[in-house]
């Protein structure tokens, strides 16, 4: 599958650091999947995953990965990075 996107936006705000790799606007929809929690607890506890379904499409992706704000800002991009390796490969 495709490599891991880039980080284009990193944000901490209340408990978790959201580290975006691809820009909402432009899918029709976001979910924070169930079958995403394994994957993304089995690197970091607490954190979630976002997708988006691609207008038009019926392909969802990453969208953006929260991170719980135990760890710094390097970390949670570092573990986003991971979780999102571990879902797209």
């Amino acid at each position: 599958m495709a490599d891991t996107p880039d980080i284009n936006k990193v944000e901490t705000e209340d408990d978790y650091t959201h580290v975006r790799f691809r820009d909402p606007d432009r899918y029709e929809e976001i979910r924070t999947p169930d079958w995403a929690e394994q994957p993304a607890a089995s690197v970091s506890e607490g954190s979630e995953v976002r997708t988006g379904k691609i207008e038009g499409e019926d392909d969802w992706e990453v969208t953006s990965v929260l991170i719980d704000k135990h760890v710094s800002e390097d970390k949670a991009k570092e573990q986003a990075r991971e979780i999102v390796d571990k879902i797209e490969s």
